[in-house]
C-alpha cells in the first residue's frame, strides 16, 4: 500500500484549491495519507524562496490571476485577499495533528474534511483560523471533539515544529506538496502526475 506525506499549509490559497482532490486520488489507489502541516513561511527562508511580501509585483500580479483562473475552473469560492490572511498558522496546524492522532486512535472523523474547512474559512468565509472558535467550529464540522484544541497542544507543536524540519530535509519548498517513495509532487496542479506515479505502481 502506498503511502503520501502530504505537507501542508493552513495559509496557502493553492491548497485549498486542491478540494479533496487528494483524498480521491489516494482511494482510488488504496493509498494512505499523512498530513503534515508545516510553516510554510519559516520555509521558503530556508529554502530559497521570497516572502510573499517581498516579491516583485510582476510575481503577485501573476499569482493573483493565476488563483483566480484555479477558483474559476474548480468552482470554489475564493477571496484574493482574505481579511485575516496572513494569520498564525501554528493553532489550526496544532488542531489538525491533534485531530490526526485521535483519528489514529479511535477511527473517528475525518482528518481531509478538517483541513478543507479550516482552509474554506480562511479563503472563502473570511474568517481567522488562528482564533479557537473557527478551529473548533472545523472540528465539529469533521467529527472531532472540539476539545482538541486544548488537550492537543504540546503534542501539537512538538510535532508542527518536527514536520518544519522535516520539509526542508525531504525537499519541500512549497505547498501543497505531495511526496511518495522519493518523488515530490509541488502544487495542485500537480496531482494528476501523483495520480499517474501511483496508477503505474499498482
Amino acid at each position: 500500500m502506498a503511502q503520501i506525506d502530504y505537507f501542508l499549509s493552513t495559509l496557502s490559497p493553492f491548497t485549498y484549491l486542491a478540494a479533496d482532490q487528494l483524498e480521491e486520488i489516494a482511494a482510488r489507489h488504496g493509498a494512505t495519507i499523512t498530513y503534515h502541516p508545516f510553516d510554510i513561511i519559516s520555509t521558503f527562508a530556508r529554502t530559497g524562496g521570497t516572502h510573499p511580501a517581498e516579491r516583485h509585483a510582476s510575481r503577485v500580479a501573476y499569482r493573483l490571476q493565476d488563483l483566480a483562473r484555479v477558483s474559476k475552473r474548480t468552482g470554489l469560492a475564493l477571496n484574493l485577499k482574505p481579511r485575516h490572511w496572513p494569520t498564525n498558522p501554528a493553532p489550526a496546524s496544532y488542531a489538525i495533528i491533534a485531530a490526526q492522532n485521535a483519528h489514529g486512535e479511535t477511527g473517528v472523523g475525518d482528518v481531509g474534511l478538517l483541513v478543507r474547512s479550516l482552509l474554506r474559512a480562511c479563503w472563502s468565509e473570511e474568517k481567522d483560523i488562528a482564533e479557537d472558535e473557527t478551529i473548533k467550529a472545523s472540528l465539529t464540522e469533521a467529527g472531532f471533539d472540539p476539545a482538541l484544541t486544548d488537550s492537543g497542544l504540546m503534542i501539537g507543536a512538538e510535532t508542527f515544529a518536527r514536520n518544519n524540519e522535516q520539509a526542508v530535509l525531504r525537499g519541500v519548498f512549497g505547498a501543497p506538496s505531495y511526496l511518495v517513495d522519493d518523488q515530490v509532487f509541488w502544487g495542485q496542479d500537480r496531482l494528476s502526475y501523483l495520480d499517474d506515479y501511483l496508477g503505474a505502481q499498482t
